[in-house]
C-alpha cells in the first residue's frame, strides 16, 4: 500500500512513477511522440509496466515499449521482464530494458528506431499547485479513481538522428510531446486527441498546443462524463474540465470525425476531428495489458477559440494529431 508521504509525492510529481506500493492491477505508460521538422516522420514510443494478477494465462508482470509508426499505421508491441524496467519516483527518468526516457531526451534500443534524441528545449508540463494539482484538477487527489493522466510536456524542441528502420533520419528542430497514464485500467469508453502542430489561420498559434479527453469515470457506485482539456497558446493555457465549471454545448461521434464544442471560464472552443484509421496499441484491462486500442497520428483537427465576447483568439488545424476513440461510446454520449 502506497503511503501518505507516497501518495503526496506523487500528486505533486504526475510525470514520476507511481506504482511503488500500489495494488494490483497497476499499469503506468509514458507516450512519448517525436515529429521530424518537415513532419513525414511521426512515432510515438510508450514505456511502461504491467502489473496484473495472472488470470487468463497472462504473466504476472512484464514491461513494456510499445512503438507506433504514425505515418503508415503500423505498430509493434516489445515485452520485457518486470525487472527491466524502473522509474524514478521523484522526475522523469524511466528506463525498460536498453531504452531510456528522461527530460533530456530518449535513447532507444528497438528493431524500428534506435539512436539517441535530444530535448533542444526545456519540457513545459501542465503545471502543478497546490490549488489544482495537474490536468485533472482536485480529482487527482482522489485515490480510488480508475485512471490518472498527467501531461508532462506540451512540447519542445527535438536535436539528433535515429536511425529509423535502419536509415538515418535528422529529427533536428523537429517537436516532441510527452503524455501518461497510470492507474488500475482505462476507461470504458473515452474520447482523445492531441496535437501540438497546431497551424493558425486567425491569433497566435506560435507553440499553440491542444490535448483534449472525455471517459466514462467510475464514481462511487455510479459513474458520469468527465472531460479534461488543454489548450495552450499565445503564453497561456486555456482550461476546460469538469472540475473547473466548463460546460459541454456539443458532443457527437460518428464513423468519421468528432465534434466537441464547449464553454467555460476561458471562452468557447469547438474542435472537429477527423478520424481516419491508425494502428493497434495494447491498452490496459484489469487482468492484462492486451486490450487492442486502434490510435493514429495522422488525424487532423480543426480548431477555432473565442472569448466571452466572440472574438477569435485561435483558429487553425492541429496537424500530426493523435485519436483515440474507443470502448462503449454509445455509453459514454448517454452520461450526463
Amino acid at each position: 500500500m502506497r503511503t501518505p508521504v507516497a501518495y503526496v509525492r506523487g500528486a505533486r510529481h504526475p510525470e514520476a512513477f507511481h506504482g511503488r506500493g500500489a495494488g494490483r492491477p497497476f499499469f503506468e505508460g509514458w507516450y512519448v511522440k517525436l515529429v521530424t521538422a518537415d513532419r513525414s516522420q511521426r512515432w510515438a514510443v510508450i514505456p511502461g509496466v504491467f502489473r496484473g494478477d495472472g488470470s487468463g494465462g497472462m504473466p504476472v508482470d512484464e514491461a513494456f515499449v510499445q512503438v507506433l509508426d504514425g505515418v503508415s499505421g503500423r505498430s509493434w508491441y516489445h515485452r520485457f521482464d518486470a525487472h527491466e524496467f524502473s522509474a524514478s519516483e521523484r522526475m522523469f527518468d524511466v528506463r525498460v530494458g536498453a531504452n531510456h526516457f528522461d527530460a533530456s531526451g530518449v535513447e532507444l534500443d528497438l528493431p524500428q528506431l534506435r539512436g539517441r534524441l535530444s530535448y533542444a528545449t526545456p519540457l513545459e508540463p501542465w503545471p502543478v499547485t497546490l490549488r489544482e494539482p495537474g490536468i485533472m484538477g482536485w480529482y487527482g487527489l482522489v485515490p480510488f479513481m480508475e485512471c490518472f493522466h498527467g501531461v508532462v510536456s506540451f512540447g519542445h524542441t527535438l536535436a539528433g538522428t535515429l536511425a529509423v528502420e535502419g536509415s538515418d533520419v535528422r529529427f533536428d528542430d523537429g517537436r516532441g510531446y510527452i503524455e501518461k497514464d497510470w492507474g488500475q485500467a482505462f476507461p470504458a469508453g473515452y474520447v482523445w486527441l492531441a496535437s501540438n502542430h497546431v497551424d493558425a489561420t486567425s491569433g497566435d498559434g506560435a507553440g499553440a498546443s491542444l490535448v483534449a479527453s472525455v471517459a466514462i469515470i467510475p464514481w462511487l457506485r455510479g459513474s458520469f462524463r468527465g472531460s479534461i482539456v488543454g489548450l495552450r497558446h499565445g503564453g497561456r493555457l486555456h482550461r476546460w474540465a469538469t472540475y473547473n465549471g466548463a460546460r459541454e454545448r456539443e458532443l457527437q461521434i460518428d464513423d468519421d470525425r468528432v465534434r466537441w464544442s464547449m464553454s467555460g471560464p476561458d471562452g468557447i472552443l469547438e474542435l472537429e476531428a477527423q478520424r481516419v484509421r491508425g494502428g493497434l496499441l495494447h491498452s490496459p484491462l484489469r487482468t492484462a495489458m492486451h486490450q487492442r486500442v486502434e490510435e493514429t497520428l495522422d488525424a487532423r483537427v480543426r480548431i477555432r477559440h473565442t472569448d466571452a465576447e466572440g472574438r477569435v483568439l485561435l483558429e487553425g488545424t492541429g496537424e500530426c494529431a493523435g485519436l483515440e476513440v474507443f470502448g462503449d461510446i454509445e455509453r459514454l454520449l448517454t452520461l450526463p
